[in-house]
């Protein structure tokens, strides 16, 4: 019986080392836990500010870009690629329906943007260039005045 005694008390040892162990082995768990969820949380601010960041630069040009339209120092038809291109990597709250928002820029940039730029549009042959230039002329002098309207919208965006 003495022996039994002894068997049990050491077994109840043993369990109790092992469930001291466990409840220590939860508790790192926890405290795991509690910094992976800080990690996260930090992550996500940091993921935030650099959005934020971006975003306020990519405005910056936004806003350049649509005062120098405003102020004819460039052709309609470059503002609305430019503006188009932009405002389309926008992200989070800063995000733009640039079809539904700015209609006139984005018909316009509809007009122009397959037109061939740059050094493309030296290979084209003078007839075929002077064409799409009268298409590219044509949309900009019947859109010129709803995106004037239209920029304006985007230089409020500054306040």
């Amino acid at each position: 019986m003495q022996n039994l005694t002894l068997w049990f008390g050491l077994a109840s040892s043993v369990v109790a080392v092992l469930a001291g162990y466990a409840g220590y082995l939860l508790f790192k768990l926890y405290q795991q836990h509690q910094r992976h969820q800080a990690f996260l949380a930090r992550a996500e601010r940091v993921q935030a500010e650099g959005i934020e960041q971006r975003n306020a630069n990519i405005m910056e040009s936004v806003l350049i870009i649509a005062q120098a339209g405003k102020q004819d120092e460039c052709d309609m038809s470059e503002v609305a690629i430019r503006l188009y291109k932009l405002m389309e990597v926008l992200q989070g709250d800063r995000q733009v329906d640039f079809a539904s928002t700015y209609p006139a820029m984005h018909e316009l940039y509809e007009v122009v943007k397959d037109m061939p730029r740059g050094e493309a549009r030296k290979t084209l042959e003078k007839r075929e260039r002077m064409k799409l230039d009268m298409m590219r002329m044509k949309a900009e002098s019947r859109l010129m005045n709803d995106i004037k309207r239209e920029l304006d919208l985007v230089l409020a965006l500054k306040a």
